[in-house]
């Protein structure tokens, strides 16, 4: 699979038998029909995310982009409970893409989230 953010090879990570796609050059991670949520509630996977959260911040701007599954043109979203926190999901096979360091802070809400998320610009 090829990233759909920097055009790199995507290699394959196991957690907990939940396998991810993960980017060898950027750090982005792909994750197939619900399994990031699924993830999210199983303990340490967080271990999984071990881009660089400066290069993913970067890599964060770069928003309009295609489903390396299906290619079709991604929608861009901001997380429900953390609106700091942008991420593209697929609206045809519902996969979903985080950036490097998205996913530990998806998984991790706390109060600096919510001052996080009082100073989050609209997202154009």
């Amino acid at each position: 699979m090829e990233c759909p953010k920097c055009a790199q090879f995507m290699e394959k990570v196991v957690f907990s038998t939940i396998e991810i796609d993960r980017c060898i050059h950027c750090g982005g991670m792909w994750f197939d029909m619900l399994k990031h949520e699924k993830l999210k509630k199983i303990r340490g996977s967080e271990a999984i995310d071990i881009g660089n959260k400066a290069l993913g911040k970067q890599y964060n701007e770069v928003d309009r982009i295609h489903c390396p599954v299906c290619k079709t043109p991604m929608i861009r979203m901001v997380d429900k409970d953390q609106h700091h926190l942008w991420y593209e999901a697929c609206g045809t096979c519902y996969g979903v893409y985080f950036d490097a360091g998205e996913f530990k802070d998806y998984k991790k809400e706390t109060l600096l989230d919510a001052i996080k998320d009082l100073f989050t610009p609209a997202r154009q």
